[in-house]
C-alpha cells in the first residue's frame, strides 16, 4: 500500500515530529510504501513562541520526508495534494488548527484521489481560539475517516462531524538519547517538571504544593509559552527561590538522562489532557511518576505500584500526595515497581486501526 503521512519530522522538533517519523518507520517495517510530506515553515512564529527546530535529531530520520510545505504558500498545499493523488491512503496529521488551511489546501489538489484520514493528536486545543472549532469541523467534514487517542476525544470528533471515528491508543514515540547509567541509591528529595510549561499543565498547581511540603526541591525544564516572569514571581512569593530550578528552554535529547537520574519522581500536575508520552517517559528512565487523573495518565500509571495519582487541579490534594510519596520508605518502593515500557503491542494495534481507513 502506499501511504502518505503529512506532518512534522525533523528537523522539526517535540512528541508530533517523533510520531510522524516513528509511525513512517513501522508502517515501512509492515511492507508500505510511506513517504512524509513535512513542512518547511509550520506555523508563523507568533503562534508557537517556543524554539521550533533542532540541529540534532530526537530520532533516526526518516529517509523518505519531503519538506515542502510552508504556511505562507496555498501553491504549494495544491502542489502537495495532486502529488499524493496515486496513494492508497493519506493521513493528515492534525496537531493545530493552524495546519487546516494547508490540510484543506490538500485535498482540493488532491481531488479525492485517495482515502483521507484525519489523526488528531488533540481534536481541539487544551487553551482554544474563535477560529478552533470551525477550522477542526471544516477538515473532518472532508476526512474519510479520523482516528483519536481517547474515547473522550471520540466524544469530540463525533460532535463536529459524522465522519467515521475509530479510536487508538497513542503508543510510545520517545526520544533517543540513551538511559543514563547506574543511578546512586538513596532518596534526592528532588522532584522533576519536564516539558513544554502551559497552564493546562498545571505548575502553579506544584508549586503552590511543593511549598506545603518542607525538604522538597524541583527542577522544571522546558520551553515556557508564556508565564515565565509569573512563573518567577510567584516562586519569590511562595519563598521556594532556593528550592525551584528553572531550565527554561529545549532540554535536548542527550541531556534527558541527568535530568531524571537526579530526581525521585516526575510530576504531572495536568489540569486536563489528552494523551501524553511523560508517563511512559518518567518510566523509560526509571523514576516513578506522580500524575494527575486526566485523560489518558491515569492509563500509564498503576496507583501505588509505579506511581501515585491525584485528583486534578486540587493544591491540597496535591500536596497531600507529594507528602505521601516521601513517607520512609516509599519512594525507593515505587521505584522498584517501575518497568519500561514494550512499545510493539501499542504499535501492532495503532497501524491496525489506522490502515482500516484506507
Amino acid at each position: 500500500m502506499r501511504v502518505a503521512v503529512v506532518g512534522p519530522a525533523f528537523p522539526y522538533k517535540g512528541g508530533g515530529a517523533q510520531h510522524t517519523t516513528e509511525l513512517a518507520h513501522r508502517l515501512t517495517a509492515l511492507g508500505h510504501d510511506v513517504v512524509i510530506e513535512s513542512w518547511r515553515a509550520q506555523y508563523p512564529s507568533f503562534l508557537y513562541p517556543g524554539q521550533q527546530t533542532i540541529d540534532v535529531p530526537e530520532g533516526e530520520p526518516f529517509p523518505g520526508t519531503r519538506r515542502d510545505l510552508d504556511w505562507r504558500r496555498p501553491d504549494g498545499w495544491l502542489r502537495c495534494g495532486r502529488r499524493l493523488r496515486g496513494a492508497d491512503l493519506v493521513v493528515l496529521t492534525l496537531l493545530s488548527p493552524v495546519q487546516v488551511p494547508a490540510y484543506l489546501g490538500i485535498l482540493r489538489g488532491l481531488r479525492r484521489g485517495a482515502p483521507v484520514v484525519a489523526l488528531c493528536h488533540n481534536v481541539l486545543p487544551h487553551e482554544s481560539r474563535p477560529y478552533d472549532r470551525p477550522l477542526v469541523k471544516a477538515l473532518l467534514r472532508r476526512a474519510d475517516g479520523v482516528l483519536v487517542h481517547s474515547r473522550e476525544q471520540a466524544k469530540l470528533a463525533r460532535s463536529l462531524s459524522r465522519t467515521p471515528v475509530r479510536v487508538a491508543e497513542m503508543p510510545p514515540h520517545l526520544p533517543e538519547g540513551g538511559v543514563a547509567g547506574e543511578r546512586a541509591e538513596g532518596v534526592r528529595h528532588r522532584l522533576l517538571f519536564f516539558g513544554m510549561v502551559r497552564h493546562y499543565k498545571g505548575l502553579d498547581l506544584l508549586l503552590r504544593a511543593l511549598a506545603e511540603v518542607p525538604g522538597v526541591s524541583l527542577t522544571v525544564a522546558g520551553e515556557f509559552w508564556g508565564g515565565l516572569d509569573q512563573t518567577r514571581e510567584l516562586i519569590t512569593s511562595l519563598g521556594l527561590g532556593d528550592r525551584v530550578e528553572l531550565r527554561p528552554g529545549y532540554v535536548p535529547a542527550a541531556d534527558v538522562p541527568a535530568l531524571f537520574a537526579s530526581a525521585d519522581a516526575l510530576v504531572l500536575p495536568y489540569r486536563s489532557a489528552t494523551a501524553s508520552q511523560n508517563a511512559w517517559l518518567g518510566h523509560e528512565h526509571g523514576v516513578p511518576v506522580i500524575a494527575t487523573r486526566v485523560g489518558a495518565l491515569a492509563d500509564h500509571i498503576t496507583d501505588g505500584v509505579d506511581g501515585l495519582l491525584t485528583e486534578a487541579g486540587s493544591v491540597p490534594a496535591l500536596t497531600e500526595t507529594l507528602k505521601r510519596f516521601y513517607a520512609d520508605g516509599e519512594p525507593e518502593r515505587l521505584r522498584r515497581g517501575v518497568k519500561a515500557v514494550d512499545p510493539e503491542p501499542y504499535w501492532a494495534a495503532y497501524a491496525s486501526e489506522l490502515l482500516a481507513g484506507a
